[in-house]
């Protein structure tokens, strides 16, 4: 409280100086006058009395300046002083402050707009209740490698609610695409499907009308929607005329209750969501029944008072007891559940690609204050006799450090003044750079926050800049005045000072091209990957049919033979097929245990493999290759034996090296088993992501298990999107209450499976490429610098008979040392930093000695130019003037 009443009482003197000044005088002058009577009346004249008044005074100025030293705003008042001194200085030289801003500007904005999307992504809380006690629930295997997630069946869920001790409440959850009626045209919505309580446990509060209540997920009850704020957006408006409405769907009336507000969703953006009881999927007995039946999501709320550990060691008990009690329905050993909090799973994949990123932006700026501080040293050396001056005047050495330190922080407050509008000009395509990686992208914002970390930010960097050559000026002043301004004792550690900052941007340089390097090698590869299809000239168009009006096999059969029959009629068409995935789609693939005649093992033990539903030419429309056997074909329909495909590495798994075809293989817990005869095995296809394995997978015929969603594939003999108008009528004239749902070609997929780590080394590189251009001037300028202080030095050698070869190989010499032990000391820095960069490559490893390699020839070569000039003008100097000089 002290120290804040006076920081009021200092700034209400600024706006009281003059009648203190005025009070002040007026109080020594009474002074003066009494001492002067005092004086006088011991018989001293009046001339002789103001004198000895004076003098006992100790004058009247330093007196002045003695009080006004001990008042409250004093510093205010002395900063005041050397802001303005500052800016008339700068005023005064305008190239100077203007390269000095805009390099600050640069770096400074980089951290601006990279800090608004880390604070909005990872720092902020999540618009929820108490999120920190937020929680995402996963039953991973414990004996693979990877401990994939294998979700939870709905008895799971209930057990788990039942048994727990440590959450106040436990959501089910997950997503599922219906077709939605009652508009216009029929629309493809993706629904999150949930059980009441969802929205309580995570605190979120309708925007429009309410949630679920208990009563909403009874069995039987009407139908409900709530729409995402998103979707209500973009398909309603923002209408809140639609609470009430009656939309059609899985050939029920649902009626829509509630808007939600602008939260973030995870794991998916979902338009619409509706209880458990209204999904054909969920609410099916058989499901419901089936602990075997997993892969539903579940969020929690920790109780209060309870830690994060606590809850591991209850899940930990609960998997035991589960296990010993149905020892059938688990694999051996069980599963391993886990609790992780909701903002650490949401923002997952982002967390290490944006700190990696904020860290270069960090460098890059750490480039700039090198660089802008020696230009500032290069602007001292001329400012020496100024500084002498003011220190012969009384002008202290903490007096001349706070001025010059000031105008370096002025002029970093000025660049972030402009940085704060390349910030603006970043955010958008920052944003939906941080999309690919999360769905909270919705917080992102120059907020106040941002605001403050840029002036702090650039504080930082004025004092970053400007204390090494204040602090080089403020010691050569002593020496400028002993010899009277003739000689220049700073030199010497000017031109280390500045030849040291050369190097440490010469290695920060280093770092940033190597990690921009590597990540450049990785793209290539990642582009150049066999992903096991060929993606030219195919279009998919997602058909999910509607539960209510394909509830049988045989519904869906004929609609699929309908749909094939007539899209291979279509001109330009080389193949046609439907298939229930394909590669890079983004959907998850359902997986199912598989069993080989002949071998016992229990059904919670099978190896767990993808699974595939497609029809024949499926292979041929994906461009992919059959290794053994044959693919599907006409006969592999229903009533014919079950057949399947398997991928490489399965076969490899089951059968080894021996004979996979003909052997008959079964999936999941079917009793009796429902054996499937194996006709072939293809290559192994990267359908997941370019840079995960393959893994386990099979295909099944799509005739003997006809699927409810999935995607039409053609293969075309030209541009395949002109096929898009041909199928919407086709599939108008099937079924006119079927929507269309995406469509893409597979080279638009796997141009957006790469788009992430393609925007992660464009802006790696770009930083880079910022970072080496400040490097090269910055050195060049070190080198230029030097030549000029020893002019006379050259000059004087060359009458000597030093040959000018000699004197340019002299110079460069001088300016690549620093760019060698710049070199030397980046590599050593991007070795400790491997272990970081190692999560963005693929097939690289993070020291890969050519990219290594590579990055020190360009900063030597490009060092070496930059040297070339100044080098080149040293040589030109005429030793003549040189001598008349001196």
């Amino acid at each position: 409280m002290p120290s804040i009443r006076r920081m009021i009482a200092a700034v209400q003197g600024l706006f009281r100086r003059r009648r203190l000044e005025a009070e002040l005088d007026e109080e020594l002058r009474f002074h003066l006058a009494m001492e002067t009577e005092a004086q006088m009346r011991q018989g001293a004249s009046r001339e002789e009395a103001e004198r000895r008044a004076m003098l006992q005074l100790g004058g009247l100025e330093p007196t002045k300046e003695a009080a006004r030293s001990a008042r409250a705003y004093r510093r205010l008042e002395v900063l005041g002083q050397d802001v303005r001194f500052a800016l008339r200085l700068l005023r005064r030289n305008p190239g100077y402050a203007t390269a000095v801003v805009v390099a600050l500007a640069l770096g400074i904005g980089a951290n601006t707009a990279i800090f608004s999307v880390v604070r909005g992504v990872l720092l902020r809380d999540l618009p929820y209740r108490e999120p920190g006690r937020l929680v995402v629930l996963h039953q991973r295997d414990r004996l693979t490698a990877e401990g994939g997630d294998q979700g939870f069946s709905v008895l799971d869920i209930e057990d788990l609610r039942r048994r727990n001790r440590s959450f106040s409440g436990l959501a089910e959850y997950h997503s599922m695409w219906f077709n939605l009626l009652g508009r216009t045209d029929p629309e493809r919505v993706q629904t999150g499907v949930v059980s009441a309580n969802f929205f309580g446990v995570l605190g979120t509060r309708a925007l429009l009308g309410r949630t679920f209540s208990p009563e909403d997920d009874r069995p039987g009850a009407q139908p409900v929607l709530v729409l995402s704020h998103a979707y209500w957006q973009r398909s309603w408006g923002g209408d809140p005329a639609v609470i009430g409405k009656i939309l059609e769907m899985n050939d029920h009336p649902h009626r829509v209750i509630g808007v939600l507000p602008p939260v973030p969703q995870y794991p998916d953006e979902n338009d619409l969501w509706m209880p458990t009881s209204a999904c054909p999927f969920r609410s099916d007995p058989h499901q419901m029944a089936d602990r075997h039946s997993r892969g539903f999501s579940v969020f929690g709320r920790l109780a209060p008072g309870t830690t994060l550990a606590q809850a591991r060691r209850d899940l930990a008990a609960i998997d035991r007891a589960l296990t010993a009690e149905y020892p059938g329905d688990y694999p051996t050993g069980g599963y391993r559940a886990d609790a992780v909090p909701l903002l650490t799973e949401l923002t997952a994949r982002a967390r290490p690609t944006l700190w990696l990123l904020l860290a270069t932006v960090l460098l890059v700026l750490l480039i700039v204050c090198a660089n802008v501080a020696n230009l500032q040293l290069a602007r001292l050396s001329c400012r020496e006799d100024e500084m002498g001056v003011r220190a012969a005047l009384g002008a202290g050495r903490g007096r001349l450090l706070r001025q010059l330190l000031t105008e370096s922080v002025i002029l970093a407050l000025l660049g972030a003044g402009l940085g704060v509008g390349v910030a603006a000009a970043m955010l958008r395509a920052l944003v939906a750079f941080a999309a690919r990686f999360t769905q909270r992208t919705g917080d992102i914002a120059l907020d106040g926050w941002v605001l403050g970390f840029t002036i702090a930010i650039a504080v930082f960097a004025g004092l970053l800049s400007g204390t090494l050559p204040a602090v080089v000026a403020s010691r050569g002043i002593a020496g400028a005045l002993r010899a009277g301004g003739s000689g220049r004792p700073g030199d010497a550690g000017s031109l280390r000072l500045r030849a040291v900052l050369a190097g440490v941007q010469v290695a920060v340089s280093f770092l940033l091209l190597v990690s921009a390097g590597l990540t450049l090698r990785s793209i290539w590869k990642l582009q150049a990957v066999d992903a096991g299809f060929n993606s030219e000239n195919v279009l998919a168009l997602t058909i999910d049919l509607d539960w209510a009006h394909y509830k049988t096999p045989e519904q869906r059969r004929a609609f699929h033979r309908a749909l094939l029959a007539r899209a291979q009629t279509l001109p330009g068409v080389a193949a046609a097929a439907y298939s229930s995935n394909y590669p890079l789609d983004g959907i998850g693939r359902g997986t199912a245990g598989v069993r080989v005649e002949g071998r016992s093992a229990t059904d919670a033990d099978l190896p767990q493999a993808g699974f595939r539903v497609a029809s024949k030419d499926v292979f041929k429309a994906l461009g992919i290759h059959i290794e053994r056997g044959r693919g599907f074909e006409d006969t592999d329909r229903d009533g014919a034996p079950r057949v399947a495909v398997l991928g490489h590495t399965l076969a490899m798994r089951l059968f080894g090296q021996g004979e996979p075809i003909g052997r008959r293989i079964a999936f999941g817990s079917q009793r009796p088993p429902d054996w499937h005869t194996v006709i072939g095995v293809i290559a192994d296809v990267r359908d997941q992501a370019l840079d995960q394995d393959p893994g386990d997978a099979f295909w099944v015929a799509l005739d003997q298990n006809p699927a409810l969603a999935g995607s039409l594939l053609l293969r075309s003999r030209r541009a395949p999107l002109a096929l898009t108008a041909a199928m919407r009528a086709i599939l108008r004239e099937l079924d006119p209450r079927q929507p269309v749902g995406r469509v893409q070609t597979l080279e638009t997929a796997r141009s957006a499976a790469l788009a992430a780590p393609r925007l992660t080394t464009i802006l790696l590189s770009v930083f880079a490429a910022l970072a080496l251009a400040v490097t090269v001037i910055g050195l060049g300028g070190v080198v230029a610098f030097g030549v000029v202080r020893r002019t006379r030095e050259i000059g004087i050698r060359m009458a000597l008979g030093a040959d000018r070869g000699a004197i340019l190989a002299a110079v460069l010499r001088e300016g690549l040392a620093a760019v060698g032990i710049g070199v030397a000391a980046g590599a050593a820095a991007a070795l400790v930093m491997a272990r970081i960069v190692a999560r963005l490559l693929f097939g690289v490893p993070p020291t890969d000695p050519v990219t290594y390699f590579v990055v020190a020839l360009l900063l030597l070569a490009v060092a070496a130019l930059a040297c070339l000039l100044p080098a080149r003008r040293a040589t030109a100097i005429q030793p003549s003037l040189a001598l008349r000089a001196l």
